[in-house]
């Protein structure tokens, strides 16, 4: 078994798989306290939290969720791939595990989802109480974003698909590292681990079919964006500050319209804070709960 194998079978040992929707979706929990719930982003999976878990479940429990096309869970061609539709997903899957209350962690596409999220509650049609929202590094405002050339070759109806069948893990390791705040700040090993994810279960040809997500962001902006500046819980922004795509204008713009809201910025960190500096961005988040925890926004 080697290096990337042997990570993926240790993270699916921490997991469990619930079923929803009728697809098998992997879920991992740990931790005690109050509750956490993690969204990651395009195109890797719930992978990218599991260092920063390690801070994180010593204070709370910490549910993570490979949605619908990514890591782990199913990732079948007969399925609309839509944001909201990863919500119902979601929500089904949390209301299995008894969720009644919590805080939200959203990462880049996840973010989008975290707006769709927001948008039911303004709706009275979120089924559990909300603690606070914390968006990281993601293209909320989509007309603001720097897409990377796979992501822009991928949404191409004819060279998407074929892009995602060439596509390689040297590939994959050199996009990477250009959206990260240092080319060198995470090992080759996570990267074998990450790119594993993806490709697990066929998991390269469903590439096309997700980032619809960015047309989506497009064409929902109105209904999920809107709620964003009526938003009545603590919210934080906690940036890399040196993402390429989702720029830190992103953030900036994000603590002007909700309410309160409070920004962080990871100096030296890129598009993943969580995996290039997984210590710096679970002492952020610890430090923002505690502030939510004693009255202080």
């Amino acid at each position: 078994m080697n290096s990337a194998d042997a990570a993926v079978a240790r993270w699916r040992s921490r997991g469990k798989f619930l079923r929803s929707r009728g697809f098998n979706v992997f879920v991992v929990d740990e931790g005690e306290g109050p509750c956490v719930l993690v969204l990651h982003g395009f195109p890797t999976s719930g992978y990218d939290f599991s260092a920063a878990l390690s801070d994180l479940r010593a204070r709370h429990r910490v549910i993570v969720v490979d949605m619908i096309g990514y890591g782990l869970s199913d990732k079948p061609e007969a399925f609309s791939y839509s944001l909201e539709a990863q919500a119902d997903v979601l929500l089904d899957v949390w209301s299995q595990l008894g969720v009644t209350r919590a805080h939200l962690v959203a990462h880049d596409m996840g973010t989008s989802v975290a707006c769709a999220l927001l948008a039911r509650r303004e709706r009275a049609a979120l089924p559990f109480e909300l603690s606070s929202v914390t968006f990281t590094n993601g293209s909320v405002f989509i007309e603001m974003a720097r897409l990377t050339p796979s992501q822009k070759l991928l949404r191409n109806n004819t060279l998407g698909p074929i892009f995602a069948s060439l596509g390689s893990r040297v590939v994959f390791g050199l996009q990477l590292r250009r959206i990260f705040g240092r080319a060198d700040s995470v090992p080759s090993e996570e990267l074998d681990a990450m790119w594993a994810m993806l490709c697990h279960n066929d998991g390269r040809k469903r590439l096309p079919a997700i980032i619809r997500y960015i047309d989506e962001r497009y064409e929902r902006a109105p209904q999920w964006l809107a709620p964003l500046a009526r938003l009545d819980v603590p919210s934080l922004a906690l940036w890399g500050e040196r993402d390429p795509v989702s720029i830190v204008a992103i953030a900036e713009r994000l603590v002007r319209e909700i309410p309160g809201a409070q920004l962080v910025k990871l100096e030296g960190v890129g598009h993943y804070p969580m995996v290039e500096d997984p210590a710096r961005f679970s002492a952020a988040l610890e430090g923002f709960w505690s502030r939510v925890s004693s009255g202080a926004r």
